[in-house]
């Protein structure tokens, strides 16, 4: 019998990738909390896409809870100037361009990393950043996979 001790903590992730209109060059933001994510982590991410943004962003959206919350969107209202979003269909994550970029991290800098030291964790997340920005063949094939762009 093998014991692997487990704990309920754990860490999630917001990530927006901000392409060029011709889909060359591509930008990552990414933001990692413990816990879950909270509507303020969503206002704390907005205030970072604007400071990062060169144009208007159209900001696609699954139907998380927080992103519904009226925190959030006290804060969309607020960015109405440079931020349009849209809605993805529910239970639609493959229009999702950032559900293949975890679902990459997953594959390689993830994979047998201890789920139990989110300080690893965290550093290996940040990790497959670099990895995916230094390699933007990469990104690339997560925007073509969604079919959007």
């Amino acid at each position: 019998m093998i014991r692997e001790p487990f704990n309920w903590q754990r860490l999630s992730g917001i990530a927006a990738v901000l392409p060029s209109p011709d889909g060359r060059r591509l930008r990552w933001l990414l933001a990692i909390h413990p816990g879950s994510i909270r509507a303020s982590h969503l206002v704390q991410f907005l205030r970072a896409l604007s400071r990062h943004r060169r144009k208007p962003v159209i900001l696609l959206w699954d139907r998380l809870p927080a992103h519904r919350s009226r925190l959030v969107q006290q804060a969309v209202q607020t960015c109405r100037a440079w931020l349009h979003t849209e809605w993805l269909p529910a239970y639609a994550p493959e229009l999702n361009p950032v559900e293949p970029f975890w679902d990459h991290l997953d594959d390689t800098v993830l994979a047998n990393t201890p789920a139990d030291d989110l300080r690893r964790l965290r550093q290996r997340v940040h990790q497959g950043l670099r990895h995916v920005r230094r390699h933007p063949a990469i990104a690339r094939g997560f925007l073509r996979y969604t079919g959007l762009f």
